[in-house]
């Protein structure tokens, strides 16, 4: 837990007991709870949000067909070249030359 030992702990434990006094301190441990909770809750609900977004994007990218079409009406596949297929069609090209 964010590199705390045990005597570490208890030391702030009981600085906060001085501090805050023992009336106050489960007031403070309540609240900082419930604040903890909705912290946990509210990034839950986030990260839900956004595997939600990440699956619509990607049931798009299934249902986009990969094919266009060309003027006179054919199909015709869509080539989808890497920065490895694009740097070996530029040496091909410039060894031709």
């Amino acid at each position: 837990m964010f590199g705390i030992g045990m005597p570490e702990l208890i030391i702030i434990l009981v600085i906060a007991l001085v501090v805050i006094g023992p009336h106050k301190l489960p007031e403070m441990a309540k609240s900082l709870g419930k604040g903890l909770a909705e912290f946990k809750k509210v990034t839950e609900g986030f990260q839900r949000s956004v595997q939600e977004e990440a699956s619509k994007t990607e049931n798009r990218l299934k249902d986009t067909p990969s094919e266009e079409k060309t003027s006179s009406g054919a199909v015709e596949p869509v080539a989808v070249l890497t920065a490895a297929d694009q740097h070996a069609a530029e040496k091909k090209n410039l060894s031709h030359a």
